[in-house]
């Protein structure tokens, strides 16, 4: 596996270009303003009635519609939502790209899903920071950065490669590491973890211990602080020093009851349905069920976040988190793209 830093990316090949990154999100706001502080020709392509149109001309960015900047662009980074680019790629992408024109991307979801395929003489990338738009922006404003993935599908050019780690080195990606892949394995391990570990299996997990202390008699306060509230230092110490850094840092008793009981929660069992969910990613089958599901009005969808905004946990979570008054003030700042 090798790693890219600053040094092994120019900079000058994107000064060249004209930028256009659709999208204003999480990653959106963090790449359009890292990249204007990198001193590159950006530009932020927004439906005429977005609600971060205004929000992006205050920070300094030129604002068009996505098919202006599509014309405009000779670099278009595509980060809108993976469910709703097929739609905006074939009427308002599409039509105006240029030969010789670079299509980006933060994920590989309508790449490798072949929701769209870009015509041959177009250069196809993807960038994709380990990490929420928002911490991207908070680490290149404090001069560090988080790690990336970048990875060439078509390479018309010769050169989309090195066009990728300039794109990644002026978010701030070259400063922590930047390691090159293929759209296939960011796509699969990115769905694969978010189902069944970061996303879904942490949730369950978190939820099933919340509920077997409740019920078991026990103040929900103390359940959510042990089952909520303590998670965040448990897994601070996986990030900064791996499981055996966890494991020195708590006491001999709590490592001991982990390493002894942990296997009889997940189990084989769990392992051979983390396959099955694994395989259902390899097959495109989640991803024709997700979308099948948006273009149902998401009633599954929206069943499940009901369930879970009611959910016990949530209720008393949010009382015990109005005693947090540092929460507030970190939130804020995150809103505005700080």
């Amino acid at each position: 596996m090798k790693v890219y830093y600053d040094q092994d990316a120019n900079l000058d090949l994107l000064k060249q270009k004209k930028i256009a990154v659709l999208g204003f999100g999480s990653q959106g706001h963090a790449h359009s303003l890292n990249l204007m502080d990198s001193g590159m020709n950006v530009s932020v392509g927004l439906r005429k009635t977005s609600a971060s149109w205004e929000k992006a001309e205050k920070a300094g960015l030129t604002v068009m519609t996505v098919s202006e900047a599509v014309k405009w662009g000779e670099i278009i980074m595509i980060l809108l939502p993976d469910q709703n680019q097929k739609a905006v790629y074939d009427a308002e992408i599409a039509p105006y790209l240029k030969s010789g024109d670079t299509l980006a991307f933060g994920h590989g979801f309508n790449i490798h899903y072949k929701q769209i395929i870009p015509p041959a003489d177009i250069n196809v990338m993807m960038i994709a920071p380990k990490g929420p738009g928002h911490l991207v922006r908070r680490t290149y404003l404090e001069g560090s950065g988080v790690p990336n993935l970048v990875a060439v599908h078509q390479d018309p050019s010769g050169n989309t490669l090195q066009m990728a780690l300039a794109w990644a080195k002026g978010i701030g990606g070259t400063r922590a590491g930047v390691i090159e892949t293929n759209f296939k394995n960011e796509t699969e391990t990115d769905l694969f973890g978010e189902q069944a570990v970061l996303c879904g299996g942490s949730a369950e997990l978190i939820k099933a211990g919340f509920e077997t202390l409740v019920e078991a008699g026990y103040p929900a306060e103390l359940a959510y602080f042990e089952c909520m509230h303590e998670m965040k230092l448990i897994v601070d110490l996986y990030y900064e020093g791996r499981l055996s850094r966890m494991n020195y840092s708590v006491s001999d008793t709590a490592e001991y009851g982990g390493m002894t009981r942990g296997k009889r929660l997940i189990t084989a069992e769990t392992k051979k349905e983390m396959k099955k969910i694994l395989s259902e990613v390899q097959s495109g089958q989640f991803a024709n069920e997700w979308l099948a599901e948006y273009n149902a009005g998401m009633p599954n969808m929206n069943k499940l976040r009901k369930e879970n905004r009611e959910h016990k946990i949530e209720e008393v979570g949010s009382k015990l988190r109005g005693m947090m008054s540092w929460l507030f003030k970190r939130n804020k700042k995150e809103e505005v793209g700080v």
